[in-house]
C-alpha cells in the first residue's frame, strides 16, 4: 500500500475527513463546508488544478482546522473569526481548547450559583 507523504497535497475530501466535517445522518462528508469557508477567509488558498479539483497543503489545513475551532467549538461568527485570524496573536490550537473549556466551565457553576441565589431571595419574600 502506498502512502502519501504528510506533505503531499491532499483533497478536499481528505481534508474534510481530517477534519471531521461528517453529516452525522448520511455518513458523507461535508465538503461544501470547506468550500463556502474558501468565500469567506482570504487565508484558506488551496491549488487548483485540473478539473478544478481542489488540492490542500499542511499549511492551509492548519488555517482550515483553526476556522472550524472558532466557528464549531467556541461558536463564533465568521465575522468573529476573521477577526480573530486578521489579529497579530497567534492562536495555537492546543492551548486555546484547554483554556477555554475551564473558564466556560467555571462561568457556568458561577452562573448556577448566581441563579439559585436569586431563587432563594424571591423565596424569602
Amino acid at each position: 500500500m502506498i502512502h502519501k507523504s504528510n506533505k503531499a497535497y491532499k483533497s478536499i475530501g481528505e481534508v474534510a475527513k481530517i477534519l471531521d466535517l461528517v453529516n452525522k445522518k448520511k455518513g458523507t462528508l461535508n465538503t461544501h463546508t470547506i468550500r463556502f469557508w474558501e468565500k469567506e477567509f482570504k487565508q484558506i488558498k488551496p491549488n487548483i488544478l485540473n478539473g478544478n479539483r481542489r488540492y490542500y497543503n499542511n499549511d492551509t489545513i492548519e488555517v482550515l482546522k483553526k476556522v472550524k475551532y472558532l466557528l464549531k467549538d467556541q461558536g463564533m461568527t465568521i465575522n468573529g473569526a476573521k477577526k480573530v485570524l486578521n489579529s497579530d496573536k497567534s492562536l495555537k490550537l492546543d492551548e486555546l481548547p484547554n483554556n477555554s473549556i475551564n473558564a466556560d466551565y467555571n462561568i457556568k457553576i458561577k452562573l448556577k450559583k448566581i441563579s439559585n441565589l436569586i431563587k432563594q431571595i424571591k423565596n424569602l419574600k
